[in-house]
């Protein structure tokens, strides 16, 4: 199920009409309810939001400048941030973090995303091997510190993760360490022994537990039991990207006191963000994060020198440029979410996704010529078939490509020498005028 949709279509019921009353504030609640109890919400939990809605919605002063309907939608997003617990602030100094978590939670990997995040911040990191529980789950780590550039350590063979732990200490001189640990398929009593002995030795300034969204309200007993073992900084949360389950694990961490610190929005080590409240409820509701967009347009620019593929001429070759800096915003998905546009169908996103695929396939199999010159490609059926074949497509869909890349270079010259065309271009776009569809 899919919680900001239906959160979303409760809202409209309220907002579409012309006129709000008291029955209407109730059955938006008695819609909120059924729509966060479906996505694994607590019982208890929903019905104390709901008093509080009701209560504040009809019992409280509402702003002048506000119309009742504004009103209620409102205090709707406030109670909402309020269940889905406070935003986090990660710390950006010399520190030491220990994960913990159990099988299937995303621990291994979320050390990787975690040590992407403190890189970007320009934090050295070490990752430290020390499950030796799980086969495989150091060799996993080493590779994943080669993605993503960090330091590695670990002794192969030791099956003592708090000795691994301490030579990592005596070798590491990396600002940030991060050390993975072993996870059960149940919380015991032989795990709390192994995290007391790595934390006696490591002194974590942070301890995180892993867990995914897809666990629901049981998150939260999970969070309890770790916090009793190794006092818990914070929580990272799986899988966010695809779980309706995802406000029940939030809020129900949130209502076991502790703190929701990372949440893990896909599979590469980039899909990660620090925890916060507002923004994940704006989210939900179709509040558009620009925020956001721009911090990650802001990190990739540092990667890429953007200003330099804006200033070249457009080719093949340049659009390539543009097209990979583009792929590390993320998935189209998570883009469309951060201007508002939620709910664009996702067959649509998902076709404009594949062409891209598609048309990174057909630029890797033209020559380096091709891709300076697009001019020689028209209507030679040989270079088109050869492309074709090296990239998987037919004939028709390179041609389709082609048509294409010719009318964007058509708007392209005119956008840069036409200042009427570009004052248009820009008043549309700012009014919101698009149509996705066409893009």
């Amino acid at each position: 199920m899919d919680l900001g949709k239906k959160l979303r279509e409760a809202l409209a019921k309220l907002t579409n009409r012309p006129y709000v009353d008291e029955n209407d504030v109730r059955a938006l609640i008695k819609d909120l309810q059924r729509v966060l109890i479906s996505s694994d919400v607590s019982v208890k939990l929903v019905f104390a939001l709901s008093k509080r809605i009701e209560e504040r919605a009809l019992k409280s002063k509402k702003m002048d400048a506000l119309t009742l309907k504004e009103h209620v939608t409102k205090i709707v997003y406030e109670e909402l941030v309020s269940l889905m617990g406070e935003s986090y602030t990660a710390r950006l100094d010399k520190h030491k973090i220990l994960m913990s978590g159990l099988y299937g939670s995303g621990k291994t990997t979320s050390c990787a995303k975690l040590a992407h995040f403190y890189k970007t911040k320009g934090l050295s990191v070490g990752l430290v091997a020390a499950d030796t529980d799980r086969p495989a789950a150091q060799e996993q780590l080493e590779q994943l510190s080669k993605t993503v550039g960090t330091a590695f350590y670990t002794i192969k063979g030791e099956k003592n993760p708090a000795k691994i732990v301490k030579d990592a200490l005596k070798k590491a001189k990396e600002d940030v360490i991060i050390v993975d640990s072993a996870g059960r398929s149940a919380f015991d009593g032989h795990l709390v022994e192994e995290l007391r002995e790595i934390a006696d030795v490591l002194k974590p300034e942070e301890c995180y537990l892993v867990i995914s969204a897809d666990l629901g309200q049981i998150a939260g007993k999970q969070a309890t039991e770790f916090n009793a073992a190794v006092p818990l900084s914070g929580v990272f949360v799986t899988k966010m990207d695809g779980s309706g389950k995802g406000g029940g694990a939030l809020s129900s961490v949130a209502a076991s006191n502790a703190k929701i610190s990372f949440v893990g929005i896909g599979e590469k080590s980039s899909d990660i963000e620090v925890y916060n409240s507002e923004k994940f409820v704006g989210r939900l509701l179709g509040v558009p994060d620009i925020g956001a967009l721009m911090e990650k347009i802001k990190e990739i620019s540092k990667e890429t020198d953007l200003k330099k593929i804006e200033s070249e001429e457009l080719t093949i070759e340049s659009f390539y440029e543009q097209l990979k800096a583009a792929k590390k915003l993320g998935p189209l998905s998570s883009v469309f979410s951060m201007i508002g546009a939620v709910d664009v169908p996702k067959e649509m996103v998902q076709q404009s996704e594949d062409k891209l695929k598609k048309f990174e396939c057909m630029i890797n199999s033209m020559t380096k010529q091709e891709k300076k010159d697009a001019k020689i490609l028209k209507n030679n059926a040989n270079r088109i078939a050869r492309i074709a074949k090296g990239s998987g497509c037919t004939e028709k869909e390179v041609r389709e490509f082609l048509s294409q890349f010719e009318k964007m270079e058509k708007m392209m010259n005119m956008f840069k020498h036409n200042r009427g065309f570009r004052k248009k271009m820009e008043k549309m776009m700012q009014g919101g005028n698009v149509n996705l569809p066409n893009m």
